[in-house]
């Protein structure tokens, strides 16, 4: 399933993370393991954030893609489902024919 993964860092942690350069090891091995489709970095509500798309196979996969996060940056993370265009079509077509 698509999902759509968020994490917030939290700023002292990630601020540490930069200059030990735990930061960039993180991120690797989340995206190495993932293979997102598509990642963006930006800063939302004043914190560094993270977005990344990937298609989650299992939800017992959730708890290892989430921990490197909670660990070593502290980090606040979501999970939510997401769709694209062809989702959305597709989805909107089932609802006309129920």
């Amino acid at each position: 399933m698509r999902m759509l993964l968020t994490v917030q860092l939290d700023t002292a942690k990630a601020n540490k993370a930069i200059t030990d350069k735990t930061l960039p090891k993180v991120m690797k091995s989340v995206h190495d393991r993932i293979k997102p489709e598509a990642a963006f970095f930006t800063a939302v509500d004043g914190m560094r954030t993270h977005f990344l798309v990937f298609d989650l196979k299992e939800p017992s996969d959730m708890p290892s893609i989430a921990e490197p996060f909670f660990q070593e940056l502290e980090a606040k993370v979501t999970f939510s489902p997401a769709m694209n265009l062809d989702d959305l079509q597709a989805g909107l077509q089932k609802l006309e024919s129920s």
